[in-house]
């Protein structure tokens, strides 16, 4: 499995696909969040901000291929290691970036009446219930289940949004539970949320490549 995420994030690296999520999720930054607002509201946003950019990247790595390339590591390595690869991929990234962000905006926010650890710790969480999120909305969206181009981004735009508004999502869950406290003050870390995301997460990655084993 080492390889093959070697390999994914390899083509990742050089198709230079990464900047337009990446460029997606600054601007999301640089416009909804100011420097000295409050901390737990800019962390909702933050983490909620992840959902289409993790959505897209998963994307990304499941199509970046081409059919022959992928023909020959299916036939090597299996093609339910080679799409799980393909999955963690494009949901490890924006988890990374996620982590980053909001180490920056907890010491950029203002964190009056908020322990600062406490609020690094329920960004994280949230960063992480989103990104998984967003990663089970990008992996529904893409091969084996959508195929076409359109549909596929169509799919990937709505998808994205329900998560961040349906109740029941990790993601509307995990950020909810910021914005609430910044509200009252209170950080409450969305273990809930992001015990739900992963969960999620899994059962979608099992049936994405056993998907793929049987229809590709």
């Amino acid at each position: 499995m080492t390889a093959l995420l070697r390999y994914q994030s390899g083509l990742l690296l050089r198709s230079q696909r990464w900047l337009a999520p990446l460029l997606l999720y600054a601007t999301f930054i640089g416009v909804g969040v100011q420097v000295g607002e409050p901390v737990l509201g800019a962390l909702g946003l933050t983490a909620a901000a992840l959902v289409p950019v993790s959505a897209w990247s998963v994307r990304i790595c499941l199509t970046q291929e081409p059919p022959a390339a992928r023909s020959v590591v299916a036939a090597a390595a299996g093609r339910g290691r080679a799409h799980l690869a393909a999955l963690l991929t494009g949901a490890g990234w924006p988890v990374l970036v996620g982590a980053v962000a909001v180490l920056g905006v907890t010491v950029t926010g203002d964190r009056s009446g908020v322990d600062p650890l406490a609020a690094l710790r329920a960004g994280l969480l949230a960063a992480l219930a989103c990104a998984l999120t967003g990663a089970v909305v990008g992996a529904l969206a893409s091969r084996p289940f959508v195929r076409a181009p359109g549909w596929s981004l169509a799919a990937l735009v709505l998808g994205s949004l329900l998560a961040l508004v349906t109740t029941g999502s990790p993601a509307k869950h995990a950020t909810t539970a910021l914005v609430t406290g910044a509200r009252t003050a209170e950080v409450g870390p969305p273990w809930l949320a992001c015990g739900g995301a992963l969960l999620l997460a899994a059962a979608t990655a099992v049936l994405s490549c056993r998907a793929t084993a049987r229809l590709e």
